[in-house]
C-alpha cells in the first residue's frame, strides 16, 4: 500500500491489540486497505515479539525492563520517529493512531502538517502520566513534559477518539470539546451461560485482574468490614500485591478463596455465578473512568461494588448494575441481596454498550462526521 491511499492504525502496545482488531476488521469490511504498524516489543512479557497476524508490520524498537525510566521513554521516542519515516511512504488517506505513547502525537501533528489532506485520528486508550499512581510526580519533570508531548499537539488532529468521557475533561483545555467522540472498551463475546447460584449465609465477593499496585487494597478491606453479614472473597488472577490483598482482607474477616490465573470462559463464570459482586476497585490517584474487569464482570451478568469515577460510576448510577462506594460508606446485606434482580439487566447494558455490534455502530456514526 502507497501513494495516499488505504487506512493506517498506528499501535505501539500488543495490549492495546484487541482495539486495533476491532478497528481494522470494521474497516476491512467496508472494502478498505488496512495497514497496521506495530512495534516488536511486548510490554507485559517485556520480550521481543516474533509473530504478528497478517496485515501487521513490526518497527524494531530499543527493549526496556522497567516501566518508569528512560530507556522507556527513549523506545517510544524512537518507535515514533521510525513510525513516521515509514509513513512517507505509506501516505494513507486515514491515520488512526493509538495514544500512547504521547511521543506519537507530535509526530503525528508534525505528519499532518506536511499532508494536510490525510485524516488524522487521535484515539487516546490511556492517559500519561494522569492515570500513573504517583500523583506527587505528574508536575514535575520529565513525567510533566511526557503529559505535554500530547497536550501541545492534541488539537492538529481532525478527530480525538478517547475510550472514555472521562479523559475529555482534561483533553477539552487543549482542544474544542467538539472535536472529541467517545468510543468505549469493546469485545468479541462468546457470552457463557449464567445460572447463579449464590450462597445465603454470606455475602460473596470476587476479584478479577492484575493484583498490583494501582488496586485499593485497604478499601477492599474497608467494603469487607463494612458489610453486616459474613463476607467470602473469591479472588482471580495474580500480581505483586497478591499476598498482600489475600493477608488484609482475611484481617478484614473474609474467608478467601484464591482461584490463581483461570481462563476457561466456563470456569470462570461457575466462579461468578457464585458471587454476588465484582470489585471494581482502584486507588483514587488513578484516572480512568473504565476498566476491562468491569466489563468481564458485566458480561457475565455479575453486579459491581464500584469506585472509580467518571463513565463506570454514572452507569452503576443510572441502570443500579451494581453499587458506587465511598469509603466509609456501609453496605447493608439487605441492600447487597436487593440488587441481585438486577443481574439480567447488567448483561443487557453490557450488549447494548460493550460488544463487537455495539463498537461497530458507533465507529460508523465517527466516521461520518470525520466524513469518511
Amino acid at each position: 500500500m502507497s501513494g495516499e491511499q488505504g487506512i493506517v492504525i498506528i499501535n505501539c502496545f500488543d495490549t492495546y491489540e484487541h482495539r486495533v482488531n476491532l478497528l481494522m476488521e470494521f474497516f476491512k469490511s467496508q472494502g478498505e486497505d488496512v495497514h497496521v504498524i506495530t512495534s516488536d516489543w511486548r510490554h507485559f512479557h517485556k520480550e521481543v515479539r516474533t509473530e504478528y497476524p497478517e496485515g501487521f508490520e513490526a518497527i524494531h524498537v530499543k527493549p526496556y525492563t522497567r516501566n518508569l525510566s528512560a530507556d522507556r521513554l527513549l523506545s517510544h521516542h524512537d518507535f515514533a520517529k521510525d513510525v513516521f519515516v515509514r509513513m512517507e511512504q505509506l501516505r494513507p488517506k486515514l491515520l488512526w493512531v493509538l495514544v500512547p505513547p504521547n511521543s506519537l502525537v507530535k509526530c503525528a501533528a508534525e505528519y499532518k502538517n506536511r499532508y494536510p489532506d490525510t485524516k488524522l485520528v487521535l484515539d487516546l486508550i490511556d492517559m500519561w502520566p494522569e492515570t500513573m499512581p504517583i500523583s506527587r510526580f505528574k508536575s514535575v519533570p520529565p513525567l510533566s513534559l511526557w503529559g505535554r508531548l500530547r497536550n501541545q499537539y492534541l488539537d492538529r488532529a481532525d478527530l480525538i477518539v478517547t475510550e472514555c468521557e472521562l479523559y475529555q475533561t482534561v483533553l477539552q483545555k487543549y482542544s474544542p470539546r467538539e472535536k472529541m467522540v467517545t468510543l468505549h472498551l469493546a469485545r468479541e463475546t462468546n457470552m457463557q451461560k449464567s445460572a447463579p447460584v449464590l450462597p445465603e449465609d454470606k455475602i460473596s465477593l470476587c476479584y478479577l485482574g492484575s493484583i498490583n499496585n494501582i488496586i485499593d487494597i485497604p478499601c477492599i478491606a474497608g467494603i469487607v468490614q463494612s458489610i453486616d453479614a459474613p463476607v467470602e472473597l473469591h479472588i482471580i488472577g495474580d500480581g505483586e500485591k497478591r499476598q498482600d490483598l489475600i493477608d488484609a482482607a482475611s484481617a478484614a474477616g473474609a474467608q478467601v478463596i484464591y482461584h490463581g490465573k483461570v481462563y476457561d470462559p466456563e470456569e470462570k463464570q461457575r466462579i461468578f455465578d457464585g458471587c454476588h459482586f465484582g470489585l471494581n476497585i482502584m486507588k483514587e490517584s488513578v484516572f480512568v473512568g473504565l476498566t476491562m474487569k468491569s466489563m468481564d464482570y458485566w458480561e457475565a451478568s455479575l453486579p459491581v461494588i464500584n469506585n472509580i469515577k467518571g463513565d463506570t460510576w454514572e452507569l452503576v448510577d443510572k441502570h443500579g448494575i451494581g453499587v458506587n462506594y465511598s469509603v466509609g460508606q456501609r453496605l447493608p446485606v439487605q441492600m447487597l441481596i436487593s440488587l441481585q434482580e438486577n443481574r439480567q439487566k447488567v448483561r443487557q447494558v453490557f450488549s447494548a454498550m460493550f460488544t463487537k455490534q455495539a463498537f461497530d455502530r458507533r465507529l460508523e456514526s465517527i466516521l461520518e462526521q470525520l466524513g469518511e
